[in-house]
């Protein structure tokens, strides 16, 4: 039994170690690759929601970090762009599929800059959107250099390998996730991982916080306690 009362946010960092390659493993070969041979012509993976892009991409930000290097950082959400760093060892590009203009303009300008950097070598890309290249509304001098290297589809797990996706995140917080759970969460939720694993942290921590086990009541009492925050909180 657990004996902690708090969620101290210790959500397990996105991995290739932890990421499910079932149809996808050519994508993981080529990361792998791109990790270890650091290539002047940039990496792009596409692919629909909950197919892993986010996910592959933060996994490759944290093995940088893991060998002591830092990556430049760019979605379509946060505050406005940085300008390129040189102490960046790569670029990270990602729902390039979402970019306003502004961030367009940072991304376009990270890749003239990792590509004939001040300083040092070349930089690799690695990018990831829902569409090929040829397909993103993008300026085009962006689209193209984001077509011009490799480019690998990705498609989304099916079911049996989500349900092992979640209990395997699951286990590394410290509980099982019951089948009728993740019957339950499955047949009501879309397959975007990013989602589900939000969704199974709030679960662990209303779970800790209430002392009660993972069961489908409990899943049922913290989304009425959210409907009800929601209602209380002044618009």
């Amino acid at each position: 039994m657990r004996q902690l009362t708090l969620d101290l946010g210790l959500a397990p960092l996105p991995t290739l170690h932890a990421f499910v390659p079932e149809g996808n493993e050519e994508a993981v070969a080529l990361l792998r690759q791109w990790l270890q041979q650091r290539p002047a012509v940039p990496l792009y993976l596409w692919g629909p929601p909950a197919s892993g892009k986010t996910h592959l991409l933060r996994a490759a930000v944290q093995a940088l970090a893991e060998q002591g290097e830092c990556a430049g950082w760019l979605d379509a959400r946060g505050a406005q762009p940085q300008p390129f760093d040189e102490r960046w060892a790569a670029i990270v590009l990602d729902d390039v599929h979402r970019y306003d203009p502004l961030r367009q303009a940072a991304a376009f300008n990270w890749f003239v800059h990792a590509q004939a950097p001040d300083r040092g070598a070349p930089r690799p890309v690695l990018a990831a959107g829902d569409v090929p290249p040829a397909q993103l509304p993008l300026r085009a001098d962006l689209r193209s250099r984001l077509a011009w290297g490799q480019v690998q589809g990705l498609r989304p797990l099916s079911e049996a390998a989500c349900r092992a996706v979640l209990q395997q995140a699951a286990q590394a917080r410290g509980f099982t996730l019951p089948p009728e759970v993740l019957d339950y969460v499955l047949t009501r939720w879309a397959r975007d991982l990013g989602s589900l694993m939000d969704l199974l942290q709030r679960l662990d921590a209303y779970a800790l916080r209430t002392q009660r086990a993972v069961t489908v009541p409990l899943l049922r009492a913290m989304l009425a306690d959210d409907a009800h925050e929601r209602e209380d909180t002044p618009r």
